[in-house]
């Protein structure tokens, strides 16, 4: 038999993951334009990450926000490792054989989070597929350390699938998390090219659950655009996010880490970002963020505040 261990044996960091031209993407327009505020924060963020040894989807995901984020000492912390199980075609997060989880990474995160003064943080992980139960009760720990040592902080999660790891969910939710996200990434007729060990419908049970085992939970979902997406598709991922009681959706634009990734197949335009919002707003979404630079975690803890803010 042929295990997962096996298969990630013989898996480059970096898979051809979608056979294409190695032809550029096009230039990036005049609308996406990154910022930075303070060298001095962003290089005081960056001290106490690495003083706990800890990762974040920032520097690994190569988000085009890390300079504004981190000189605001806003930082999403990545859990569980640096080496993801899958390979989607999106993302430039490594893959290959994880290492065993740091017993001791729940109480470093809730360190950095009190030193950083952070008011809301962000939590996420790559994909566990190795572990029993896909690393949630990592997750429910690092919660927990949070709460004891930065009381005053709101939490949200984000999460990986937990495909096929029974009462994964449920572990994660018995924590207690402020805002439990789960990005979709994509339209389902995309899946099988960018997400080949996903399951869309699985997606949406996993934020249907979440709601169902708290209802004051915020749920939030996001999904890339620029894939080569028809407009009907993002409005019927609208339909499917509010039929399972999602609160808040983000859209923002696909920007092709490397050559072996995905192809970029277009800019989306501020003007279609914004009737994107629009839409998602007259379809009962609570909050949406919509724009080329918006990403799941950027502008988190102020996003926080208007949730709570529309739910009144």
């Amino acid at each position: 038999m042929v295990t997962l261990i096996d298969t990630l044996k013989n898996r480059p960091r970096h898979p051809e993951k979608v056979k294409r031209p190695d032809s550029p993407p096009p230039p990036r327009p005049d609308w996406i334009r990154v910022t930075l505020s303070s060298v001095l924060e962003l290089n005081q963020t960056l001290s106490i990450v690495r003083e706990h040894r800890l990762k974040t989807v920032c520097e690994e995901a190569a988000c085009p926000n890390l300079g504004e984020c981190w000189s605001k000492r806003h930082a999403t912390l990545m859990i569980m490792g640096d080496t993801c199980t899958r390979a989607c075609a999106f993302c430039n997060v490594r893959t290959g054989i994880p290492r065993p989880l740091n017993d001791h990474e729940p109480e470093e995160v809730a360190s950095a989070v009190a030193k950083l003064g952070l008011r809301h943080v962000v939590i996420t992980s790559v994909d566990r597929d190795d572990l029993a139960d896909g690393g949630a009760e990592h997750f429910a720990k690092t919660i927990e350390a949070v709460r004891a040592r930065a009381p005053g902080a709101t939490i949200e999660v984000l999460t990986p699938d937990f495909l096929r790891k029974s009462g994964a969910i449920e572990a994660v939710m018995s924590a207690q998390p402020d805002v439990f996200n789960h990005n979709l990434e994509t339209v389902p007729s995309l899946y099988l090219k960018i997400r080949p060990g996903a399951r869309y419908f699985h997606s949406l049970r996993l934020l249907q659950i979440a709601k169902e085992l708290n209802p004051d939970v915020f749920t939030k979902s996001g999904i890339m655009v620029g894939l080569g997406e028809e407009r009907d598709e993002v409005h019927q991922v609208m339909d499917d996010l509010r039929s399972t009681g999602v609160d808040f959706l983000t859209i923002g634009q696909y920007l092709q880490p490397t050559l072996k990734h995905a192809p970029l197949v277009r800019y989306v335009t501020p003007e279609e970002f914004d009737a994107y919002r629009r839409v998602g707003l007259a379809k009962g979404f609570l909050l949406v963020s919509s724009s080329p630079l918006t990403r799941s975690s950027h502008h988190a803890d102020e996003d926080f505040d208007r949730l709570r803010a529309a739910r009144k």
